[in-house]
């Protein structure tokens, strides 16, 4: 019996197997990568966890990069209660809804008009129907290894939990939307030009995670994202950034921003929902405009624009607005940590590497640089999973699975850095014994 989950996680995984598939409802949940059990969270409060056996964590998952300002921020809490207190769905229109699609459009490099979703899969599936009916066409480009939701079209050769889990190309994708789906290495916009000779007039999109999030943090070449902008606006294709990680993470306006490259459509998750269920698809106004009901492309949902979500992301958006140094002061701790682990992967002699930007951050068990799926493969995962259960054991948490970005935190004050970093240390000295 693994002894990085306490007692009562072990007890509840037991009754969530008999009910829930895996006993979890997203699968890199299970920790089965790292060779334990699921830890349950029963709170959070700043940059910590508390599992449902009291123990304390510093967080490094973060929900999966929205909560820029940490856990229960008491501005975000607030506006959640406040939004509930007037009814949690309605079915109708809101006030809000504008609020939040002015502040982004304003906010967001190329972003005319946009609309918002339930997540960020529902976001990129959306985007790429709207893209479809542009052009046109059919094909997609996307890339190995990076995850863009569960939607068939995006199941080939995808990053994040399908990476985690070694499983192949999803059963139940049929064929025929596999063969739509064209996929190339990231840092590869060599193969990206063939693939558009190949298919002359055929390719409606590429898609891309602008920095990857999804295999762990891979950043773009000095020159790959411009050359995909050239080939597709070359063959009359969108460009699409799926910037649910990096969407006001790596800066108010997002990649598009921080890298200086745009985008025709840009897709956002649930850190405009301040960490609720949200998610949201913009561009040009006249691709926009295609959607109904001022156009034929049909996309709709009950939940979408939830006010409680809605207001919960503007008081997040409030946040950034009130928080001028708010990137820099990020990134400056982000290197403060990468600086102190990297001190330690010398020391020790460790093939190892950790590559960052902004906030994102991730330690690979590979000597590196890691530029694509190809590299990301040949880390250690096994080296990962103990290091993993080493951190848990000292109090520190980690996405788990070598194959996630890491994510810091306005509450991740230089202490608490300080803590990690001591704690990586002795989780790494262990790994090394």
């Amino acid at each position: 019996m693994d002894d990085t989950s306490g007692p009562r996680s072990r007890e509840l995984l037991s009754r969530a197997i008999e009910w829930i598939p895996g006993g979890v409802n997203s699968p890199v949940r299970a920790f089965r990568a790292v060779g334990g059990d699921a830890i349950f969270a029963a709170r959070g409060e700043g940059p910590y966890v508390w599992d449902e056996d009291e123990r304390r964590y510093i967080d490094y998952i973060g929900s999966w990069g929205p909560l820029l300002f940490g856990h229960a921020h008491p501005r975000i809490v607030e506006a959640v209660q406040s939004a509930a207190a007037r009814g949690t769905s309605f079915g109708m229109p809101t006030a809000a809804e504008i609020d939040i699609a002015e502040r982004i459009c304003a906010m967001v490099p190329g972003v005319d008009m946009i609309r918002l979703v339930n997540s960020g899969t529902e976001a990129t599936m959306s985007a790429i129907r709207l893209a479809r009916a542009y052009t046109g066409r059919s094909k997609i480009v996307k890339f190995a290894g990076c995850y863009h939701g569960h939607a068939d079209s995006f199941l080939i050769k995808a990053g994040s939990g399908v990476a985690t889990l070694g499983l192949p190309d999803s059963p139940g994708v049929p064929t025929g939307v596999a063969a739509d789906t064209l996929v190339a290495e990231f840092n590869d916009a060599d193969l990206v030009a063939e693939y558009f000779d190949a298919n002359h007039g055929a390719i409606a999109a590429v898609i891309v995670e602008p920095v990857v999030g999804n295999m762990g943090v891979v950043l773009p070449r000095r020159t790959f994202l411009q050359k995909l902008r050239e080939l597709c606006d070359a063959n009359e294709a969108l460009l699409l950034f799926d910037e649910v990680m990096t969407g006001f993470r790596l800066a108010a306006g997002g990649a598009q921003e921080r890298l200086g490259v745009g985008a025709d459509l840009v897709t956002f998750g649930k850190i405009i929902g301040g960490g609720l269920p949200i998610g949201a698809y913009g561009g040009r106004r006249e691709l926009m405009e295609m959607i109904a009901p001022s156009g034929p492309v049909y996309q709709a949902g009950t939940l979408s624009g939830n006010p409680v979500a809605v207001a919960a992301g503007l008081a997040m958006l409030d946040l950034i607005a009130a928080t001028p140094e708010l990137y820099t002061r990020l990134e400056a701790r982000t290197q403060r940590l990468v600086t102190g682990i990297e001190t330690h992967l010398q020391r020790l002699g460790f093939q190892a590497c950790v590559q960052h930007i902004g906030s994102m951050w991730t330690l690979f068990f590979h000597a590196g640089p890691v530029r694509s799926w190809v590299d990301a493969a040949h880390s250690d995962t096994k080296l990962f999973a103990r290091f993993h259960q080493a951190l848990l054991r000292r109090g520190v948490l980690l996405p788990p699975s070598q194959f996630e970005a890491c994510f810091m935190s306005a509450a991740h004050d230089d202490n608490v850095i300080d803590e990690t970093v001591r704690a990586i240390g002795a989780a790494l000295e262990e790994i090394r014994a």
